[in-house]
């Protein structure tokens, strides 16, 4: 039954007059829209512990919803994808392919492939002839083999196999790389130098095979294929003489230092986009050929660029490219690939794919010195597909070059040959980042010690400072000055902003620029050390005098971020990486009459809660749960002491020291016992140093009756069975020697009294009851910035707090106490853990608890047991 087109409405008169709405053209695409970003989404997630690219979960995602899996239900797709709406969803998939290969020539830097040198080129040269070559091989067997090959002429036929197998995927490779932070290594350089070649002459090859191409269904002269051809040189030549220095004006006038970027100009380029796609349409070339080249015109690196990226990427890779790959996958039918023969056809090619691709490019890095490994992982990434192996796929389909077999054939190598590529390069090459420095394991005490009686200058301070935006410069500013010693050491300070590692394009970008050998690196060229805004708030800060910052930028997936902060950390041999929470805290006065209409109007989303405290509301900015492991990671893994700093308003207005202020900082430092407490005291020694910074010393002392009557619960705590790792604390597993613990807690409070005698204030207090005595100091007002320790090593004051069911376990008891949200606690608070080796394993405390109840029952019994508990636990 054939359907009139015209008779198709776009949209119902809704269900109450007896429409229904999947008989509609318009109402079906966001039908069908919602159903392919739902599953896609869902395969990206179930893919990303094996680390794979979205475009391999899209294009699964099509083909579960096609004819191979949803599809053989024939109600199902004449229902939800009936042959009527493939014009039409393709057409908007179309839109969203246009932009995004414009953006795609806006990221490719011809003046880099220039630069890249005959190495790249030569490796391109050789990972492109070699598979073309061997797809010719591979598309006379097909055409001797599938029914129906043999009616498409030969020249067609054997260029679109030969582009198929050659085609190496820029964006996609750009995206692995960056994933496994090769992106600025050796391999990773040269694997996109090439592929930036490939790239090109893919484009090449691909206006070639549709201007050879043609309609299959009627004869044409050779002199139109010619013409064809012709006429698009010509109009890429047009678009590099005439249209690029127009667009370079464009980008100047669009520069920072010429305000702000006008919005006509981008109007008018994103006509421009549509207008190139029309022009090479019209002359027989794929209209995202026209996108493409116009892309290759937008100037790099500028103010404009960016602004354009800003604009399109997120619309057009988030929601209209998606809907492109599933409907290549939707296409694909794997119940025509029948019998042994046609399987053992998709073996050949995938072998010949694999093997062309990976030895060419393996030979000729071979001959150009490059060493075994880094050649062969160089031949598995140049393997990678993806975009342009689909639009060649669907634009051959398209042409009735290639038949629903060999179409699902090619389909299934291009998502074999990329999902294996990841996994292939992580098994054979495992780059020694960081092997080249010796581990630090440094803390702040190393420094403390260092220091004489005559106080003479100690070796300088070292510190990493994270940040994840300009909120958090205010709090890391005031935090850095009141450690700055401003008569004794000098203190060199590293700026690292953690962004995380998106699908958008800026975002690899971004990680190509601030990435050397695969880390982030720190510019030491004066004009573009401040190019970063962020970066450029502390550039007031470096000026004030024996304080030298260095700014950097970490570009990572949040699973490997701890990975590029502890080896810079490493790398520099800091003694202190300082970390934002993830959470952060605003306040702000309101009237009664406010406070009422906030009271109701309270939103308890993840990312914005607001909680009523004495006539003002605190306003909790969550950065979201995967910045909380991030810091979790690095607690683990850190060669160094970790300081975590909860932020209150810390920093802002006053409360920022200066070297010539009288007291503009009240600090207070919590003291239980343990090394996370000792090292927390080493930190409010330093404080005490600064003229700006008042240094009270908290020491809490064991209530003696209380603890003989309660010593078995507070030491051996018990925590229910469905309690996890998040909700319950970690305790050091280390066997510790109590006795010599407290001679050195009492050895390190001794120094702190004689050295600052007069300087600090030191208060010691009976704890009757260790929560209510914390929060009554966070909540009186009197201290900007609370210290402790998170006690992985606990007093037995701190191991009774252990029942507690934890907010943020990774604070401790103490910090997480003061960190609770809805306690009133108005203080900000720096959780100190210091660096020690024999503290690296740690277990909830009902793990440990159970590990050494094993030990009870094997070794001891009774009282002897309770003391087993005693010397690990607390």
């Amino acid at each position: 039954m054939t359907l009139n087109i015209t008779s198709i409405k776009t949209s119902s008169n809704g269900a109450w007059q007896g429409d229904n709405p999947l008989d509609y053209a318009f109402p079906l695409l966001i039908l069908q829209t919602t159903l392919i970003l739902i599953v896609s989404r869902f395969l990206a997630f179930l893919l990303k512990p094996l680390r794979q690219p979205k475009v391999i979960a899209e294009i699964v995602g099509g083909i579960i919803l096609g004819p191979s899996a949803f599809g053989r239900n024939k109600t199902y797709m004449h229902r939800i994808f009936p042959s009527w709406s493939t014009p039409i969803l393709e057409s908007v998939a179309s839109i969203g392919l246009l932009f995004f290969l414009f953006l795609v020539g806006l990221e490719l830097d011809l003046n880099s492939i220039r630069r890249s040198g005959r190495r790249a080129f030569s490796i391109a040269a050789a990972g492109i002839s070699l598979p073309f070559v061997c797809g010719i091989g591979v598309a006379i067997v097909l055409r001797k083999t599938v029914d129906g090959a043999d009616k498409v002429g030969f020249a067609q036929f054997l260029v679109f196999m030969g582009v198929a197998l050659s085609i190496t995927a820029f964006p996609v490779l750009a995206r692995i790389l960056a994933e496994l932070k090769l992106l600025t290594t050796h391999v990773g350089e040269t694997a996109m130098a090439a592929a930036a070649f490939n790239d090109v002459a893919a484009w090449i090859l691909l206006a070639l095979a549709v201007a050879l191409a043609g309609d299959a269904g009627h004869q044409k002269s050779p002199l139109v294929s010619l013409w064809v051809l012709l006429s698009g040189v010509a109009f890429v030549g047009f678009m590099m003489v005439v249209i690029r220095p127009a667009m370079k004006w464009v980008g100047q006038r669009c520069s920072s230092e010429n305000g702000v970027v006008d919005e006509a100009y981008i109007c008018l380029t994103l006509a421009g986009v549509m207008v190139s796609g029309f022009m090479t349409d019209l002359i027989g070339i794929h209209s995202i050929f026209g996108a493409f080249v116009f892309g290759l015109t937008i100037p790099k690196g500028g103010d404009f660029s960016e602004r354009l990226m800003e604009r399109i990427e997120d619309f057009v890779s988030g929601l209209l490219l998606p809907l492109y790959f599933a409907s290549s996958g939707l296409k694909t039918d794997v119940a025509k690939i029948r019998g042994a023969e046609a399987w053992g056809l998709l073996v050949l090619v995938i072998s010949t794919a694999c093997a062309g691709k990976i030895l060419g490019t393996f030979a000729v890095a071979m001959m150009c010195r490059m060493p075994a490994r880094e050649s062969l992982t160089l031949g598995v990434l140049m393997n990678t597909k993806g975009l342009v192996e689909l639009i060649v796929l669907n634009i051959g389909k398209e042409k009735k070059v290639l038949n629903d077999e060999m179409f699902a054939i090619l389909v299934l190598m291009a998502l074999f040959t990329t999902f294996i590529t990841t996994p292939t390069v992580m098994a054979i090459y495992k780059p020694a980042r960081g092997g080249m420095f010796s581990r630090t394991h440094r803390k702040l005490g190393d420094l403390t010690s260092n220091i004489n009686a005559k106080h003479e200058v100690s070796e300088q301070l070292r510190v990493l400072a994270c940040v994840h935006g300009p909120g958090n410069v205010p709090s890391i500013i005031s935090l850095i000055e009141s450690t700055r010693s401003t008569t004794h050491s000098s203190l060199k300070l590293f700026i690292m902003h953690l962004v995380e590692l998106t699908e958008r394009s800026s975002s690899i970008i971004l990680a190509q620029r601030a990435r050397k050998n695969g880390l982030p690196f720190f510019n030491r060229s004066h004009s573009s050390r401040w190019h970063d805004p962020l970066a450029g708030a502390f550039e007031a800060y470096s000026q004030l005098g024996r304080v030298s910052v260095r700014p950097t930028t970490a570009i990572s997936s949040l699973t490997t971020m701890h990975q590029d902060i502890c080896l810079v950390a490493e790398e520099k041999r800091v003694a202190i990486i300082i970390l934002p929470f993830h959470k952060q805290w605003r306040r702000k006065d309101i009237d009664e009459d406010e406070e009422q209409e906030e009271s109701s109007a309270t939103d308890h989303d993840d990312h914005d809660i607001k909680v009523k405290v004495k006539g003002s509301h605190e306003m909790v900015e969550n950065v979201g749960h995967g910045w909380r492991l991030v810091n979790q990671r690095v607690l683990r893994t850190a060669p160094c002491s970790v300081a975590l700093l909860v932020d209150r308003g810390y920093g802002n207005g006053s409360q920022t020291p200066g070297p010539n202020a009288t007291v503009a900082q009240n600090v207070c430092v919590l003291f239980f016992g343990g090394p996370d407490d000792r090292e927390a005291l080493h930190l409010g020694g330093r404080m005490a140093e600064h003229p700006a910074v008042k240094v009270t010393v908290v020491r809490f002392l064991e209530n003696k009756d209380a603890a003989e009557s309660t010593n078995t619960l507070k030491l051996r705590p018990s925590l229910s069975k469905n309690m996890n790792s998040d909700k319950s604390y970690s305790f050091s597993t280390a066997k510790m020697n109590r006795e010599a613990e407290q001679e050195l807690d009492e050895t390190a409070v001794e120094e702190l009294r004689n050295k600052w005698e007069g300087m600090v204030a030191y208060i010691e207090m009976i704890a009757s009851n260790v929560v209510e005595d914390v929060m009554a100091i966070g909540r009186g007002g009197t201290y900007d910035l609370i210290v402790v320790g998170r006690g992985r090593f606990p007093s037995t004051m701190v191991a009774g707090l252990a029942e507690r069911q934890a907010e943020h376990a990774e604070l401790g008891p103490i910090g997480d106490i003061l960190a609770s949200s809805g306690n009133g606690v108005e203080s900000s608070v720096l959780v100190i853990q210091q660096h020690d080796v024999a503290h690296a394993e740690e277990a909830p405390v009902s793990k440990v608890h159970d590990k050494f109840k094993t030990q009870e029952s094997s070794s001891t019994s009774g009282k002897d047991a309770c003391m087993i508990a005693n010397d690990n636990i607390a």
